[in-house]
């Protein structure tokens, strides 16, 4: 049998279609439920469903009484505050096209990426990096102003057209600018029963920050969607905390990357939760040990879902549908997956290729913003298939066995991250010499960014210059001189044989 799993998608979404429109379609019906609660130690913030509505709509008008047309794009700068989803989804209420960005980013990373998109806006936040020569500003000053305004006419049209953009890192160590549709939100609906199991009841806690992509569509699109309620950790709540509020706010579902559980655990290893009924993880593998652990502390399971930018999840487990031993889960009902050989053929069940998604997928992202031939490359040579750079395994049953990617992608803290883009931010530090990242793994259940060089600055000089032109979840977080990099016959850097000959590393790697 062949690696193809084949399914009916979802109905097509409506001839006149708006995304936050989707969103937020039982806001009036809820008006009084609690839509989001911002939750710390001492309490909670509480909006409901009919404030989070008449702050969408009145920003979007807020924004087209500041000039902005339909079509221009408006460049997120926020930090973690309700103001970014707000800022997002009344963009898209509005028809604008809103990038949201990580407030890590520094101003060297936030320039070359607005200098790809052009924004006719930048929406700034405090202490948060903006690019060079910002067209307009927007404070998030005026953001809280908007809110109060009267709410803007959704900008109705066809579910095919842009709605936002996200950035990727690239393979070539650029970032890309991921184009979406207004149908994303649409094929999202596949994840709600294919991956959290997910009921208007629901009280999800997301322990991602506000102003994060995960976060964006797993902890609040989606819940709100639905009707349920989605709580996000105040700023400065630390993993340790997160037990006391799963338990005080009746957290149903629980959803994080891999390493949060992990830290959760080292100080909690029994958990009460007695209205958890699982988690949720993606962003990078979840070790089984992880998974293990969490279930002897809680009682409950751990769904564990594989996606990318350019198509959100579309393999997982789900509670009617829990994930074989050794596999990370199924592709989600409606998805149409195949595994493929180098050629674009399908291979037999039980040997490992590249996992590939059919361009029918209504998830899957227009394109790259100024790079069409880049994206045509991304698929097989008749166009019908998306190539993923995951290497999968598929079983007899269907089931998806993760066996890591086809290229040099990094993974830090469930950002994907080029080599390459910290090897370009790296060989400008003075005496670094030639330089090299790797991912190393420390453990079954951690790995860190590592840089090789060859020249004589040290590792405080190198940390330095990381932490002046790198997001810090980019910055390696150790250094090793080599007389010289392994390289191939080609010439290029020969990453496996460099992890080969890293000095043997301790699992516990001082932070900095």
């Amino acid at each position: 049998m062949l690696s193809i799993h084949r399914s009916t998608p979802p109905a097509a979404p409506p001839a006149a279609f708006n995304m936050a429109a989707h969103v937020l379609a039982r806001a009036d019906a809820l008006a009084d439920r609690s839509a989001l609660q911002i939750v710390g130690p001492s309490g909670a913030e509480r909006w409901s469903f009919g404030r989070l509505a008449a702050a969408v709509r009145g920003t979007g008008t807020g924004f087209l009484r500041a000039g902005l047309q339909p079509g221009d794009r408006v460049l997120l700068r926020l930090g973690n505050t309700p103001e970014f989803p707000v800022a997002f989804l009344g963009a898209i209420a509005a028809g604008l096209i809103p990038v949201p960005t990580s407030a890590q980013l520094t101003g060297e990373e936030i320039t070359k990426m607005a200098a790809q998109i052009a924004p006719a806006a930048v929406v700034a936040g405090a202490g948060v990096s903006l690019p060079d020569n910002p067209p307009m500003i927007l404070t998030e000053a005026d953001l809280k102003r908007f809110e109060a305004l009267p709410p803007c006419d959704y900008a109705l049209g066809p579910a095919e057209r842009l709605a936002y953009i996200v950035f990727t890192s690239g393979t070539s160590g650029s970032a890309r600018a991921v184009c979406h549709a207004h149908r994303a939100i649409w094929a999202r609906q596949m994840m709600h029963e294919g991956w959290y199991g997910l009921s208007g009841s629901d009280r999800l806690l997301h322990a991602g920050a506000f102003n994060w992509t995960y976060t964006l569509g797993t902890g609040l699109m989606d819940p709100w969607t639905v009707g349920a309620t989605a709580l996000i950790p105040a700023p400065g709540v630390e993993p340790a905390m997160l037990p006391l509020l799963l338990r005080r706010f009746d957290v149903t579902i629980f959803a994080a990357v891999p390493g949060v559980y992990r830290q959760l655990l080292k100080q909690h290893p029994k958990l009460d939760l007695p209205r958890l009924r699982h988690g949720l993880s993606a962003g990078e593998a979840l070790p089984r040990l992880t998974r293990q652990h969490w279930t002897e502390a809680t009682g409950t399971p751990i769904f564990e879902a594989l996606g990318m930018s350019e198509c959100s999840t579309f393999i997982s487990s789900c509670p009617a549908n829990p994930a074989p031993e050794g596999t990370m889960g199924w592709p989600q009902p409606g998805r149409q997956i195949a595994v493929l050989s180098p050629g674009g053929h399908p291979v037999p069940r039980g040997e490992p290729g590249e996992l590939s998604v059919h361009c029918s997928d209504p998830g899957l992202f227009l394109g790259y913003w100024g790079r069409r031939a880049e994206a045509r490359a991304k698929f097989t040579a008749d166009g019908d298939w998306f190539r993923t750079g995951d290497i999968v395994r598929m079983t007899e049953a269907g089931a998806i066995a993760y066996q890591g990617r086809g290229d040099d992608m990094m993974n830090a803290g469930g950002f994907r991250v080029s080599p390459l883009e910290v090897e370009a931010a790296m060989v400008s530090c003075p005496e670094a010499g030639e330089v090299a990242a790797i991912e190393l793994r420390l453990s079954e259940e951690t790995s860190l960014i590592a840089l090789a060089h060859t020249g004589p600055a040290s590792a405080s000089d190198l940390a330095a210059h990381a932490t002046a032109h790198l997001a810090r979840y980019k910055q390696p977080r150790i250094y090793q001189h080599f007389p010289a990099l392994p390289r191939n016959r080609n010439g290029k850097i020969d990453r496996k044989a460099l992890r080969q000959l890293w000095p043997p590393l301790a699992e516990r790697v001082p932070s900095k």
